[in-house]
């Protein structure tokens, strides 16, 4: 872990955008996954004498990494460029033929200049098949930006050339014990840059992104042992408590946000059996929506927050149901299988992803919403648990211990492209995967 802070303070404060103009639609694929781009990366024209050619160097390596984890672009080596391996000026057009006959699909250059209000990286987005400049825009920041500039620049390139952001400057939260206490975490979307976000040194759970992206709900047991929920936001030393109009005697066990931001559907016990309720954050005009002896748990909403996903064991085993955001219409989704639990609602409503438990270990499946479908997208001997959905719909972060201790991994929705975001470092598990930059 390379830095520890209070309540998610991350690595400065995110970049501006501006300047932005979208000159022609996006080169639009039906399925993304279907083919893989290539793209060349100018080294950008340095006009300043800070951050220095070594920084620029590093956001054009950051730039070609981004894409390359993207599962939709691989870069070119720059050793086959045909045409100038550095931007000399952002005026006039590329050769394009010097870029397409070393199958380039996309040219990305730039200029990094120096003021007095810091560093402004402006770059653009070629399409160099018709020769069309897809994207011209600027990112604003210092020398310690460089790293998220160039994710962000990575994921403008996959927006131009799919209609979809990329997720390299998106970020994953989780539940990691490396310190000696299950204590919420925060990281890159690729693993990389692994901070704290509590140092309560009790055991946190179940941490859930808002829709901004400003702040994570989780559940702690810091005071009185009693699990009560909390929300950790950007730029305060504090976490500070949530539901404090609910009755503060009932333990309340997780919690989530709805699409907008306004509601939090949680599981509190109050007649001794978890039910699911929903409220304003501060817990008013909170409202039961599950009244049952069994346990109902696990709420998930629907992008358009019109229904929850949940888990009751109410049958005698753990069920994936759906209801109405006011608790009606409920409805039994998975019949096969004794065990699942944990559904996670896919960003474009098609898919809920859940764990089932087959042979003493748990698989990643996928059911739509109706139940009609339900198929595996992550099996192995091991356990892989906590299915948690890119912002794109793209991926799917997950926890495994399939190399002996739990870590967190994250798979293309086709089953392929799987990667290791954790090592070496406690158990960690409960991946919740944040919203795109563009919400905060």
């Amino acid at each position: 872990m390379r830095r520890a802070s209070g309540a998610l303070a991350l690595a400065g404060l995110l970049l501006a955008a501006a300047a932005s103009a979208q000159d022609h639609p996006a080169v639009v694929v039906t399925d993304p996954g279907a083919r893989t781009f290539k793209a060349a990366v100018q080294g950008f024209g340095d006009r300043q004498t800070k951050p220095g050619p070594e920084h620029v160097a590093e956001l054009r390596q950051g730039i070609g990494a981004a894409l390359a984890g993207s599962g939709v672009f691989t870069t070119i080596d720059p050793k086959a460029y045909l045409g100038p391996d550095t931007t000399a000026s952002l005026d006039g057009s590329p050769t394009c033929p010097d870029w397409s006959q070393i199958g380039a699909d996309a040219l990305v250059d730039g200029v990094v200049v120096s003021g007095e209000q810091g560093l402004t990286v402006e770059f653009r987005i070629w399409d160099v098949v018709r020769c069309r400049r897809l994207l011209h825009k600027r990112y604003f920041g210092d020398a310690g930006d460089l790293d998220r500039v160039g994710r962000r620049i990575a994921d403008d390139v996959v927006l131009a050339f799919t209609g979809q952001s990329g997720v390299a400057a998106t970020e994953i939260a989780f539940i990691s014990d490396r310190s000696g206490r299950k204590e919420v975490h925060v990281m890159n979307a690729d693993g990389s840059d692994v901070r704290a976000g509590t140092h309560n040194r009790s055991i946190n759970a179940f941490p859930q992104w808002s829709p901004n992206g400003n702040e994570i709900v989780y559940t702690s047991y810091r005071l009185g042992g009693q699990p009560t929920l909390y929300l950790l936001t950007r730029g305060r030393n504090q976490p500070g408590p949530l539901l404090q109009r609910v009755d503060k005697g009932a333990p309340i066990y997780r919690g989530v946000f709805d699409p907008a931001g306004r509601r939090l559907a949680f599981v509190m016990s109050v007649d001794g059996a978890p039910d699911i309720f929903v409220s304003a954050p501060d817990g008013s005009g909170s409202r039961q929506l599950t009244r049952h002896r069994s346990i109902d748990i696990s709420p998930s909403w629907s992008p358009d927050g019109k229904r929850l996903a949940f888990v009751s064991d109410r049958t005698g085993s753990p069920q994936v149901y759906v209801m109405d955001a006011d608790g009606g219409n409920e409805r039994r989704l998975t019949y096969q299988g004794s065990y699942n639990t944990a559904p996670a609602w896919s960003p474009d409503g098609g898919w809920i992803a859940y764990e089932t438990r087959v042979a003493g270990q748990f698989d990643i499946w996928l059911t739509d919403p109706d139940g009609r479908t339900a198929v595996p997208l992550v099996t192995h001997p091991r356990s892989d648990e906590g299915p948690s959905w890119s912002p794109d719909g793209r991926w799917l972060a997950f926890s495994s211990t399939r190399r002996g201790r739990a870590d967190i991994y994250r798979i293309g929705i086709d089953g392929g492209n799987l990667q290791r975001l954790t090592s070496d470092a406690g158990e960690n598990t409960s991946p919740t995967w944040g919203p795109f930059p563009g919400s905060r």
